[in-house]
């Protein structure tokens, strides 16, 4: 009995500790997670470098942190920088084609990055949870004196998009075609290029095209004959035509690379004329000019009273001499009324002056239309027995009761008065009223009466 109570008691203990043990390496290991590491790689110069950012590998930093046999596919993105700057190096390019596809940092390193670290800052970004989690790449690069290749080729593959030659694997089938055919000692990738960096188009998204990419290697033995074939005359004129040239060893890489032979580069330095010259240094002293002496921070305050007198004199000046100017010959030498009267003859000034009281007598009339029309415009004879109407004293006519119209009993908003021309004709004025628009209107016509 007591054994059975320690064998029970060991076992109800042993599943909380186990329990706690697991939960104590969850713990370390999310802590441990969280620690960005630096890593260092060691690239040299003038050789491809070549690094993958995985999406793996930073999927366990973002919470919650996935447990074990749980499978997270959530979009990530990277951003790359050099720390201190908003960019990363000339020479070192990055490509991530999707959020679901790793990033990948390429490039060439140049010699005179040498001899000091270059920190890239890595961030990678989840897209779903907006969590973010970043560590550093430290790239030293290395001297390459031992990797001399002066003997470099550069390809042009137009079935491959630049990720896609990036992989190892590829990359390396490549260079395993290029040995075949050139038979070097040494054979290394020295940049890889995609087309759209050089001016290419983008292409079009049917039957798989790809972009293309240019792949520069390099060797420590002269070319081939192989790739010497491009430049004899016959394949010139072939590529000049827009024309595939005739190669001998394009059927070992015709199986997986497809490769324009008229955009191939070959490259020796060996027959390269340097033209860097000598620099004959000096001491570097520029001569003495003197002590540099800034200016003063109590200056002397400046009286712009004058420039502002200057400034407000010079054009009201000219604008009273033009005042003058016009002021003398509107006045001083205009006509008079007089002098122009007397050189117009008088009928003229008659004529004008009846016009105007013609005028004036119209204005006066049109200002109150009930009042009695002139005397020259009553009718002669009475409008419906046509006798001789005796004319109407001035002093004993009533305007007030005088209509505008008279109209006439037979015909409505009709009247016709008979004028006497000449002997033996008269002409028949008709005044009608008329509506225009619920308007009244006054319109009149005349017609001719041969008597």
């Amino acid at each position: 009995m007591p054994h059975h109570g320690a064998g029970s008691w060991l076992q109800s203990h042993s599943k909380p500790s186990g329990a706690a043990l697991t939960t104590l390496l969850l713990t370390v290991y999310t802590i441990l997670s969280k620690v960005h590491s630096d890593r260092n790689v060691y690239p040299s110069a003038g050789v491809l470098f070549v690094h993958v950012l995985e999406r793996e590998y930073f999927k366990g930093e973002f919470p919650p942190y996935a447990k074990l046999g749980e499978i997270n596919n959530d979009p990530i993105t990277f951003n790359t920088n050099l720390m201190g700057y908003p960019d990363r190096p000339g020479w070192l390019r990055y490509i991530q084609r999707t959020p679901y596809s790793d990033g990948v940092l390429y490039g060439s390193p140049t010699i005179e990055n040498m001899g000091k670290p270059t920190i890239i800052e890595i961030t990678a970004y989840n897209r779903r949870t907006f969590e973010t989690a970043r560590h550093n790449l430290i790239i030293n690069i290395m001297s390459a004196e031992d990797l001399l290749l002066p003997y470099q080729a550069e390809f042009f593959i137009k079935n491959m998009n630049v990720e896609e030659m990036l992989a190892s694997e590829v990359l390396g089938d490549f260079l395993g075609a290029v040995k075949n055919v050139w038979q070097p000692e040494r054979l290394n990738a020295i940049n890889i290029t995609s087309a759209l960096d050089r001016g290419g188009r983008v292409p079009l998204p049917i039957n798989d095209m790809k972009e293309g990419v240019y792949v520069m290697v390099g060797a420590d033995v002269t070319f081939s004959s192989c790739l010497r074939e491009v430049e004899n005359p016959q394949n010139q004129l072939r590529c000049s035509q827009e024309m595939e040239p005739i190669i001998t060893c394009d059927k070992k890489f015709r199986t997986q690379f497809h490769i324009d032979w008229c955009k191939i580069s070959l490259v020796d330095k060996t027959q390269q004329i340097s033209t860097y010259q000598e620099v004959i240094r000096g001491e570097g002293i520029l001569p003495d000019g003197g002590e540099y002496k800034p200016p003063s921070e109590n200056l002397k305050s400046r009286d712009y009273y004058s420039d502002f007198l200057i400034t407000l004199a010079v054009p009201s000046a000219v604008a009273l001499v033009l005042f003058l100017i016009l002021a003398y010959i509107m006045c001083c030498r205009r006509e008079g009324v007089e002098k122009r009267n007397m050189q117009t003859p008088d009928i003229q000034l008659v004529h004008h002056s009846a016009i105007q009281k013609s005028t004036k007598e119209l204005r006066e009339m049109a200002k109150n239309r009930e009042i009695a029309w002139p005397l020259s415009t009553l009718p002669v004879f009475h409008p419906v027995t046509g006798e001789i109407v005796p004319p109407v004293h001035p002093d004993n006519y009533d305007n007030t009761s005088m209509p505008l119209m008279q109209t006439q009993q037979n015909l409505p908003h009709q009247t016709q008065i008979p004028q006497q021309q000449t002997e033996g004709e008269f002409r028949m004025t008709t005044f009608q009223r008329l509506e225009v628009n619920g308007i009244p209107e006054e319109r009149k016509f005349t017609e001719a009466i041969n008597l």
